[in-house]
């Protein structure tokens, strides 16, 4: 076996970190207006340069900002999309007295279009604190997050009275223009992060799409058309990769299930280069839907939970991989915690020196496995 000189690489990451103490309270100075915003952003620039360095001293080799500018690993970016409008969650109150955080809505309510460099910015800042030998990635939220939770009636009718194509090709289309801002920039890793794919395994999910008057059955073959005419604006030499992700917010998952109903859509008919896939408990069932993987691309496995600290050993690890391999080779597979620490704001319930130590196990067990 061989190390990987592009990403991703044997041992990678998903992105997001725990914020450290003083950035969340610059967070909160800035929303009570005692800070301005170019001061909450010099907190910032701090707190990435040393997630930067953590990241170095571990041994990754693919660096992040650690999502460290957003309150949500989708909104954010999302909502800075011309023609996208975002309801602000609420807490509900469930029947038995307990509440919850209601997930965020977006709408699109009219014609989806690149108005500004969305990442440029944040990316350049990154780059500029990574040091050689390592390569700075941005993460995105998948376009299929525009369709999926709210399906056809999320999507304006005066501006969309069809979807496919002018719906898909516009999303598509505003997406390319922040890969091509992006690439100019010097990024050459990009990661898209996608609940849906993941959400469509489980038959929750599945029923709630239904009733939206979607089929479920349907929809990953049509999200694999979606996902490719992004692909199609990819510049020459980027990485494009997605992580599928089952939900993850203050420790807590979102979907459960088996990826068969949607590996062969996934893993085949994508034009993707990698992906990412959480197979850290029962939840993500077997290795088997890896059979669809082709020649060309990477999947990495996503073993070491970030929900809890109860620390994986190297040998289950191992193992699991050797499981993986009997369905993709080897060379095809790599290592990474199942997502971030932290994909909002709040953080998962865990300590920032069991995030290390996870983060050690996978580097310290990708190069036992791969060399």
């Amino acid at each position: 076996m061989t190390t990987r000189t592009t990403p991703p690489f044997r041992a990678d990451h998903v992105g997001s970190f725990l914020r450290p103490k003083y950035l969340l309270d610059a967070r909160e100075q800035k929303a009570r207006g005692e800070i301005t915003a170019e001061q909450l952003r010099a907190v910032e620039d701090r707190a990435i340069t040393e997630i930067v360095r953590f990241q170095e001293e571990v041994g990754l080799q693919s660096i992040t900002d650690g999502e460290f500018r957003r309150t949500y690993f989708h909104i954010d970016f999302l909502e800075q999309l011309g023609g996208v409008k975002t309801d602000i969650p609420v807490t509900v109150r469930k029947p038995d007295g307990t509440e919850e955080l209601a997930p965020p809505v977006m709408r699109v309510v009219d014609k989806v279009r690149h108005v500004k460099d969305i990442q440029r910015a944040d990316f350049e800042y990154l780059k500029s604190q990574v040091s050689a030998g390592h390569t700075p990635k941005v993460t995105i939220p998948s376009p299929t997050m525009l369709h999926f939770r709210g399906g056809r009636a999320g999507i304006s009718r005066e501006h969309y009275p069809e979807l496919d194509p002018a719906f898909y090709d516009d999303v598509a289309r505003a997406y390319g223009e922040e890969l091509k801002s992006l690439y100019e920039a010097g990024c050459r890793y990009v990661q898209m992060d996608d609940t849906n794919m993941a959400y469509l395994c489980d038959e929750k999910m599945r029923e709630a799409a239904r009733a939206r008057g979607d089929d479920p059955n349907e929809l990953p073959h049509r999200y694999a058309g979606f996902i490719n005419k992004v692909v199609a604006y990819k510049p020459a030499g980027m990485t494009l990769a997605m992580h599928l992700c089952r939900g993850n917010f203050k420790s807590t998952f979102a979907a459960q299930g088996n990826y068969e109903p949607v590996a062969e859509a996934l893993l085949a008919e994508m034009n993707l280069d990698a992906y990412f896939m959480e197979y850290d408990d029962d939840r993500s069932g077997d290795f088997r839907p890896l059979r669809f993987l082709p020649p060309g691309k990477i999947v990495v496995l996503g073993l070491v939970t970030t929900k809890f600290g109860e620390m994986e050993s190297k040998d289950t690890l191992k193992r699991r991989i050797d499981e993986a391999s009997r369905y993709a080779p080897l060379e095809q597979l790599c290592l990474s915690p199942q997502c971030g620490f932290s994909s909002t704001v709040h953080g998962n319930n865990i300590a920032v020196e069991a995030q290390r130590a996870k983060l050690r196990l996978v580097v310290e067990t990708a190069v036992e496995v791969w060399g």
